[in-house]
């Protein structure tokens, strides 16, 4: 009996995916499935209390408008990639801080002077603990933070243009 359960998982494992397979091509028929949709244990939910070489939890309440917050880092190829996009909202006069997530210090700093700075303030996570409270799960990852100091919005990954263009309409509106 037990060797007919044992020949019978693996059979039972490729049901399951199969039917989360069929799942995702129906969501994405009906254009419900988000291919990069992480979801953020930080939705609507207030800023964790964090403090980093450069700013913390108080520096970002006492802006008193909505910002965006990136966490970023030199060895990441995609953000190499999003750097032009955050270069055009920091053009577009969007608030941009930036969290420098497991990094040197010197290799931050190298990275903006090559790519260019689009933060209005820079924080160092160096252990990567913050990242960890906001619930990151690599990097590049931005969160939309209220005036409040609410977590509103969020995207894991590059911003692509169009986020971007939503984004300066929203600032700029």
């Amino acid at each position: 009996m037990n060797r007919r359960l044992l020949l019978l998982a693996p059979l039972g494992l490729a049901a399951i995916g199969g039917v989360s397979f069929y799942a995702m091509l129906r969501g994405m028929k009906r254009g419900t499935f988000d291919p990069r949709g992480i979801p953020s244990q930080m939705l609507d939910k207030p800023l964790p209390d964090f403090d980093l070489p450069g700013f913390n939890r108080a520096d970002v309440l006492k802006n008193a408008r909505p910002i965006l917050i990136n966490f970023f880092a030199s060895w990441c190829a995609p953000c190499i990639d999003e750097a032009p996009i955050l270069l055009k909202l920091r053009q577009a006069h969007v608030p941009l801080w930036g969290i420098a997530y497991k990094d040197k210090h010197e290799a931050t700093d190298a990275f903006l002077v090559r790519q260019g700075n689009p933060f209005a303030h820079l924080a160092h996570d160096d252990a990567g603990t913050v990242g960890i409270e906001w619930g990151i799960t690599g990097v590049p990852e931005t969160f939309l933070v209220d005036a409040a100091g609410i977590v509103r919005w969020h995207f894991a990954g590059p911003l692509p243009p169009e986020a971007a263009d939503a984004l300066a309409t929203r600032f700029t509106s």
